[in-house]
């Protein structure tokens, strides 16, 4: 118990700190392959691209242990293109949808008519495409694109940011919220659990109080002596906490964990699973909107593949085939200790489209929920932790549990001698 608090005395702060498993970000694109017969109204044809990986190193700072039994922290996360373990350069190109103008112009399609002709105008002055043709690094990481400036100016607050426009720009370089959670110093049943997010008890992206709640851990250790049920954590990633739950027991490299993973109901939508109606409006089951935290951007999130999902989402474009095996998402973790050995989180980023009148630009898409990317962050221990690990608290326990079996044999002839001799 002492060793799996979060005490700089403890076994385990260090790992807590800077995580010594080494974890990998892969990422997975869809590209268009018929832009121009989708910009008349057909299907589109996906190709999956990749995977691209980077190398990921979290670490902590700004450690403050608190009266109240918490500690507060930043995490930071640093990423690194693993060209050896990638299919593919980050200067390859991609065909997408462009993001920007398509995201825009469904934000914009509530405007009067002669707003929406103003901002064609001009998309057409900037040579602005429903499709763009831009490199896995500028998608990714960030380019310059006039379109943000001409929005911003046009239709003030549409775009509430500056600079340069990309999906993961927000999550090199950066930490991903302050975290302040219970410490286990005096209740060991509530180490990691979140006590607030930037100050925050709940958040206010969604619609219903349960929605907004901040449940579980921060999503890196449990408390100990799990029970085979279920697993909460916040994902600052999906603006809201999740829960998974148990699959099975099972062995990571000779130690004991119960594998949790995601219910069907995860992004099920408010008519599958009234809980969920909180995060509508909602389309088919399976996709979450995210708009509410993505600058009312129409995104959604799901499943990679739409695993899980209405099967009509996948009936509406070509290219996906979906599998739990490759698209399932999954934590291993040892029970004892609430600490995860063994994980791969998968998540997809997904834009809804539309021929969107008065922006000739948008041509005659049909609505569709169309893949971006998806991507997987994954990692298990191994090495020197896993060997200090499984010693620690595999060999050493068994080694004691049979040792107490050899005394207790070896006791009974004392003891039946003793009762003799009375």
């Amino acid at each position: 118990l002492q060793n799996v608090r979060i005490d700089p005395n403890s076994i385990s702060f260090s790992m807590w700190k800077d995580i010594p498993v080494p974890f990998y970000m892969t990422v997975h694109f869809f590209e268009v392959l018929n832009p121009k017969e989708v910009l008349q109204g057909a299907k589109p044809a996906l190709n999956e691209r990749g995977p691209y990986v980077y190398r990921e190193y979290r670490y902590k700072t700004n450690i403050t242990f608190h009266d109240n039994d918490t500690v507060s922290y930043l995490e930071y996360r640093n990423l690194f293109f693993q060209p050896n373990l990638s299919s593919g350069s980050e200067d390859e190109y991609i065909v997408l949808p462009n993001i920007l103008m398509m995201g825009a112009a469904v934000m914009m399609e509530k405007l009067p008519n002669f707003m929406k002709i103003i901002v064609s105008g001009a998309l057409a002055g900037l040579k602005q495409n429903a499709f763009m043709n831009r490199t896995v690094k500028e998608v990714l990481w960030g380019y310059d694109d006039p379109l943000i400036n001409t929005l911003n100016t046009l239709v003030p607050g549409l775009l509430p940011f500056k600079g340069k426009f990309g999906l993961f720009v927000q999550l090199n370089n950066t930490n991903s919220g302050l975290f302040t959670v219970n410490s286990g110093m005096k209740d060991i049943s509530k180490v990691h659990m979140v006590d607030s997010w930037n100050g925050l008890k709940k958040v206010n992206f969604w619609r219903s109080d349960q929605c907004n709640m901040i449940n579980g851990t921060a999503g890196e250790m449990w408390p100990p002596f799990m029970s085979p049920t279920s697993l909460e954590f916040y994902s600052p990633d999906a603006c809201r906490s999740m829960t998974l739950v148990y699959e099975k027991s099972g062995y990571f490299k000779g130690v004991p964990t119960y594998r949790f993973v995601a219910p069907k109901t995860l992004f099920a939508n408010g008519t599958d699973y009234p809980p969920n109606e909180g995060f509508c409006p909602c389309l088919q089951s399976g996709i979450q909107n995210v708009s509410t935290c993505r600058f009312n951007a129409p995104m959604f999130i799901s499943h990679p593949h739409f695993y899980n999902a209405d099967p009509a989402l996948v009936d509406a474009v070509t290219g996906l085939r979906p599998s739990k095996d490759h698209h399932g998402l999954f934590l291993d973790v040892h029970p004892m200790t609430g600490i995860p050995m063994n994980c791969s989180i998968k998540l997809q980023l997904n834009l809804y489209i539309k021929k969107v009148s008065g922006i000739v630009q948008t041509g005659k898409i049909e609505p569709v929920v169309l893949p971006l990317l998806w991507f997987a962050e994954s990692g298990s221990i191994e090495g020197s932790v896993l060997n200090q690990f499984y010693t620690s608290l595999v060999l050493i326990p068994s080694i004691l549990d049979y040792l107490q079996y050899i005394f207790f044999a070896l006791s009974v002839p004392l003891v039946i001698s003793a009762a003799v001799i009375l």
